[in-house]
């Protein structure tokens, strides 16, 4: 029997795992199994996994026009079989249409499924015939949701809100594999990356932050040892946000709330923006309270990372600021995450509604008189974003919105926004003062922020 290849055969058991709910497809492409294979085994196995997940819908309607019995079910091995056998074929230039298709056939048997070889040869092979390009119209939400593999029902929810034109630019954004941001904890350290061969360009919104074009990040040292970390625009803008969401500059920031703290790249933020403030930092999970630790261990003087439900703060009053970065739908990162629209129901989004509500209310009452909350989401969902805010509001009547306008403007004055992003943020402004970042037409992933008032 043939070999298949490590990255392959990698591939195949991320993708089955991911299938059968074990575990996220991210949580996954960190395991032990990935990281000993060669650094490009790794890479090919991560691009085979993320793009199967990303095309996977519209992969499924190419591979049943080719398939004599309409209806077919197939166990999950021969399904996935298939699809990287597809994806490898319609998408990768590089691959061999022969090993796309002989490692797929391996595959299958060797998974147990040696009965349908034959149909993964003879579908694989249909496909490899060079013939006209399918044409894919993308006239209405349900025509750009195969188009550009995403499920019907959140384009079509994206064309309610934000508009036809709006819903296929996201769509077409989440398709496309995302540049890795970075954030160096001191500019010195932009020449490190340099000399290790990583191409950089500016940021698009923040004067601290550089994409990179070229090279891997992860082999250098200074990635290793923390003085250069991956973190998305928009991820880094939320944190700036909090740190600077007070106006009176005559009264320091002296303690710091971030109510859903890991994986940390905010806190850090916050921490190098305030340095004579008290942090605690909550997580709910004891796994990634230790990488939280780990990760802000060079500021356990003054940062206290906590096993505690942001729900359930017991501190009233206690904080000048709170972030309230919450757990959410992750709509906004359909690019990043290409799993979330397999795995995510519309029925999700109001539990996920009222647990936001929930710690957006902590939040609220651990801050004192005067102080101020930084809500936000990687979400596109009205449920999680301008209605969670709304629902809050209603229930305090000492609560206010306040408008980023003004925080825009005091990034911009202290050199923290470049020039061109600063323009940008404006125009997405929600007429509540809130801001909404949308995939494809903004820079960054999609999120939403929004900043409320603790009146007296």
């Amino acid at each position: 029997m043939s070999a298949v290849s490590p990255a392959r055969k990698a591939a195949f058991d991320v993708l089955l795992a991911f299938e059968r709910g074990k575990a996220h497809a991210d949580d996954l492409l960190r395991s032990k199994a990935i990281d000993a294979l060669s650094p490009a085994d790794r890479h090919l196995a991560t691009t085979l996994v993320l793009g199967v997940l990303r095309w996977q819908i519209r992969l499924d309607e190419q591979l049943k026009l080719l398939i004599k019995k309409p209806g077919a079910k197939f166990d999950p091995e021969v399904s996935i079989a298939l699809r990287l056998g597809a994806f490898q074929l319609q998408f990768l230039d590089r691959v061999p249409a022969h090993a796309a298709i002989d490692e797929s056939v391996q595959l299958t048997k060797q998974s147990g499924h040696r009965f349908a070889s034959g149909l993964v040869n003879g579908v694989l092979r249909k496909l490899a015939v060079p013939g006209p390009v399918a044409n894919f119209p993308e006239d209405s939400a349900v025509e750009v949701a195969l188009a550009q593999a995403h499920s019907a029902w959140l384009v079509e929810r994206w064309t309610k809100f934000y508009g036809l034109e709006a819903a296929r630019t996201i769509c077409r954004h989440g398709q496309l594999q995302p540049f890795r941001i970075v954030r160096f904890s001191h500019a010195a350290f932009e020449a490190e990356l340099i000399e290790a061969g990583v191409g950089l360009e500016p940021g698009a919104i923040l004067t601290a932050a550089r994409t990179v074009v070229s090279g891997d990040v992860s082999a250098t040292a200074a990635y290793r040892d923390g003085r250069v970390r991956v973190q998305d625009e928009g991820s880094q803008l939320i944190a700036e946000f909090a740190a600077c969401a007070t106006e009176d500059s005559s009264r320091k920031i002296e303690t710091i709330l971030d109510a859903c703290a890991a994986p940390g790249g905010k806190t850090l933020i916050l921490a190098e923006r305030n340095p004579e403030a008290r942090i605690l930092a909550c997580e709910s999970r004891p796994l990634r309270l230790a990488e939280l630790s780990k990760r802000l261990a060079a500021y356990a003087g003054r940062v206290e990372c906590r096993l505690a439900d942001a729900t359930a703060l017991k501190e009233e009053s206690a904080f000048d600021l709170a972030l309230a970065d919450v757990p959410c739908s992750g709509t906004g990162t359909l690019g990043r995450n290409p799993e979330i629209r397999h795995r995510l129901r519309q029925e999700d989004l109001p539990r996920h509604a009222d647990r936001q509500c929930a710690i957006l209310s902590a939040a609220f009452r651990s801050v004192r008189l005067g102080g101020r909350i930084v809500y936000s989401t990687c979400s596109l969902e009205p449920e999680e974003n301008e209605q969670v805010v709304a629902t809050v509001l209603a229930e305090n009547q000492n609560a206010r919105q306040i408008s980023l306008a003004s925080r825009i403007e005091a990034l911009a004055k202290t050199g923290i926004l470049t020039s061109s992003g600063a323009d940008h943020l404006r125009a997405c402004l929600t007429p509540e003062g809130a801001l909404r970042l949308l995939p494809g037409a903004s820079p960054t992933d999609g999120f939403y922020v929004a900043l409320i008032e603790r009146g007296s």
